[in-house]
């Protein structure tokens, strides 16, 4: 089992003794979303951490579509509702990288692409590949 599974699952109990109705039902539905995602396809296979996160990370997007949605829709209540959803899973997820760090990989990747000689398409790739972390 993974690691964020295993928390995920140590956090649903300790959310369940305190009585954090929605902390418990979003990891409830997380779970459960890894669990479909586990028996997807031909057979059931254990997920690795990457793709847990993977699951999380959807999870997360849902509800900040969603968010908007109410939001656009003008309704407050189930966007709060929505908004607190996504915050309990950010706790999951690495920290996303700010403007300002992403701007200094790129334009270092850039400056090593044009010492290598590479310009258009093979240069982004290169880039990409280090925004990336591969």
């Amino acid at each position: 089992m993974s690691n964020l599974k295993q928390q995920l699952k140590d956090d649903l109990t300790a959310s369940m003794k305190a009585r954090n109705e929605v902390e418990t039902s979003t990891l409830r539905m997380t779970l459960a979303a890894i669990m479909n995602a586990q028996v997807a396809g031909d057979a059931a296979v254990e997920l690795s951490n990457d793709q847990v996160q993977g699951v999380v990370r959807a999870e997360a997007k849902k509800r900040a579509e969603s968010a908007d949605i109410y939001k656009d829709a003008g309704r407050l209540e189930a966007e709060a509702a929505e908004r607190a959803e996504l915050a309990i899973l950010e706790r999951y997820l690495p920290a996303a990288m700010s403007d300002a760090d992403l701007e200094k990989i790129v334009d270092s990747q850039i400056a090593i692409a044009a010492a290598q000689g590479l310009s258009g398409p093979k240069a982004m790739g290169a880039v990409v590949k280090a925004v990336r972390g591969e």
